[in-house]
């Protein structure tokens, strides 16, 4: 792989692939097909570029955002690596200058959105085209079963059996069950592809659920604890997106917002301002989420538990992909559960796929009160083995958790569940053992029940809690469906028979204090000193050139900077992440850069 190898350096200023990237760019440099499963932030767009820059003809790039797109292609601009987008922002002039182009041979890397395949003249002027590979970039969007099924996806396998000869095939995406991996095999044709599938784990990142008395004004809190950072904050609603965006711009903090009831126009400009460092902070709905490619994005928060795993770990994971460290935080309250309940119910018609729905709900509410590593709990839901107990870098790792023994409770409300058998959820159980005397209760004899009352000191908001949290342990199970039952499994039997303690690790309730939460590592260093003078001065060349600031150099490599302080350009091109074409436009300039911080 040595050209491809040389090609990292010259253009990327990278002296070797990451362990995830080598077998993608090995595979497709080789003319073989691949299915990459990677997480964000683990470089999967080298994994195509770099093959790109080796074949003589076109790589398609099939792209699901503009936004997306736009990062992608000024990025490879920068780079002097000839790139282009076809999307509806574009004037017919530029369309056809760029196709002009593309004939020409002048392109190596055209993106653009699946749906135009639905446009039988565009589709036969790429069958024109010497295509030598096509790329699917967040192929799950194919599949129906995946988080973010997209109709225009399906259309891209019949368009590669068009095709007079079938180019090398590549798709990519972040995160995918073994049900969604079959269908993109299937969808694309790529039954005989080489699949790769690395390992989810994000060591930079620290995960941790809180539970606020106040989100509101633990989110303020947060938001100034953290004021020199980048950060996105996710909210289930529109509504609740433009709640926390006003209150946030009420007290001053620079802050966008973005949800699917703007314009194309305010969405775009909203998107702009976040990329190019004019806001902080951008609040959002999942609509924001497949559309950020900034690198230096802090910390993330989760204003309300996401729907599923898939979505959630890819949102998070937004957070960090310069590989410093960054937050995850996800901020729990049951009204969550309800939202989300409710949205599935009235936006998912097919009782199957509403089953997948409810299924992946509960997923993300075990997520939320489990007692064991948060990173190990994702990582296995991904079907990843994972050898240790604890990580070390979550809320459940770091002593943020009371551990209590839980047996007394656990067997109360295990006997409860048999001896009304299993017919019942867990508003019924927490009322019989929490003594409330219906008419419901007394007719069908249960307040006669030995447990009955057993709880009565204990609010039913929290026995509720405690039920989730057996779940979640693995002790009890919950039905699907409207109306879900609860039964116990041989878990819970043995808790009943004595054979099993149940030692749980209870979330405490988030008090919101004067004094700020923790930082993280970068937060404390990025107020002042040569990093903060270099990431102004990145900032002014930015916006003298319409691009994006983390487009000319990362976090990380100004970091590296600060710390090294390079005097030569010689010792400037050592650092990771400056290739030759940046360190001819910016090498001198940031050499100064470093001198002048220097002296301040």
């Amino acid at each position: 792989m040595a050209t491809a190898t040389a090609l990292l350096k010259n253009y990327f200023g990278y002296p070797a692939f990451r362990p995830a990237q080598e077998v993608p760019v090995q595979t497709l440099a080789e003319g073989k097909d691949v299915l990459a499963i990677m997480p964000t932030g683990a470089g999967k767009s080298i994994c195509f570029q770099i093959p790109a820059l080796m074949k003589s003809g076109l790589t398609i790039v099939f792209s699901p955002l503009i936004s997306l797109m736009q990062d992608q292609v000024d990025g490879l601009r920068v780079q002097k690596i000839p790139a282009a987008y076809l999307n509806s922002t574009l004037t017919r002039e530029e369309f056809n200058k760029i196709m002009y182009y593309v004939r020409e041979g002048r392109i190596k890397l055209l993106y653009m959105a699946p749906e135009r395949l639905a446009s039988s003249y565009f589709c036969n002027i790429l069958r024109s085209l010497p295509i030598s590979q096509v790329i699917i970039d967040e192929a799950h969007c194919v599949s129906q079963w995946g988080h973010d099924f997209r109709p225009a996806y399906c259309d891209i396998g019949p368009f590669l059996e068009s095709l007079p000869k079938r180019p090398v095939v590549g798709a990519f995406t972040a995160s995918a069950t073994r049900e969604v991996e079959e269908d993109m095999k299937r969808l694309l044709g790529l039954t005989k592809a080489r699949v790769h599938v690395t390992g989810f784990d994000r060591p930079n990142l620290s995960f941790q659920v809180v539970q606020p008395d106040d989100k509101m004004a633990y989110v303020l809190q947060y938001v100034r604890a953290h004021s020199h950072e980048n950060g996105v904050i996710y909210c289930a609603t529109r509504k609740d997106v433009e709640k926390v965006y006003g209150e946030l711009v009420r007290r001053g903090i620079k802050a966008g917002y973005y949800h699917a009831g703007l314009t194309d126009a305010m969405r775009k400009q909203q998107q702009e301002n976040y990329a190019y460092d004019r806001v902080q902070i951008m609040v959002a709905t999942n609509a924001f989420g497949m559309g950020i490619d900034k690198s230096n994005i802090r910390y993330v928060l989760h204003y309300q538990m996401p729907r599923n795993m898939e979505g959630y770990y890819q949102e998070a994971g937004r957070a960090g992909r310069d590989g410093a460290p960054a937050e995850c935080v996800l901020l729990y309250s049951g009204r969550d559960v309800i939202i989300h309940k409710y949205l599935i119910e009235q936006s998912v018609e097919e009782p199957q796929r509403r089953r997948i729905e409810m299924g992946k709900l509960q997923s993300m509410i075990d997520y939320c009160f489990t007692g064991g590593c948060l990173r190990r709990y994702m990582l296995t839901y991904f079907g990843e083995t994972v050898g240790w107990q604890h990580c070390g870098n979550c809320s459940s790792c770091n002593g943020k958790q009371a551990r209590r023994d839980m047996t007394r409770e656990a067997q109360i409300i295990f006997k409860a569940i048999l001896d009304t058998e299993e017919r019942y959820g867990a508003s019924m159980i927490a009322a019989i053992v929490g003594g409330v005397g219906t008419d419901r209760i007394r007719r069908a004899g249960y307040d006669r029940l030995s447990v009955f009352g057993a709880l009565s000191g204990v609010d039913e908001k929290e026995i509720k809690g405690y039920i989730k949290q057996f779940i979640a342990l693995g002790y009890l199970e919950s039905s699907l469906g409207k109306y879900p039952t609860l039964s116990v499994t041989p878990g819970g039997e043995a808790v009943l028979a004595g054979t099993q303690r149940v030692i749980e690790a209870r979330r405490e309730i988030v008090r919101v204090r004067p004094e700020a939460p923790r930082r993280t590592k970068t937060s404390a260093g990025a107020k002042g000193g040569l990093f903060e003078h270099l990431r102004q001065h990145r900032k002014k060349l930015a916006e003298e050139a319409g691009i994006a600031p983390y487009l000319i150099f990362s976090d990380t490599v100004l970091i590296d900077m600060a710390s090294l302080r390079p005097k030569t350009l010689a010792e400037l091109c050592e650092i990771k992440g400056i290739g030759e074409a940046k360190l001819k436009r910016y090498g001198l300039s940031f050499l100064q850069a470093i001198a002048e911080g220097e002296r301040k």
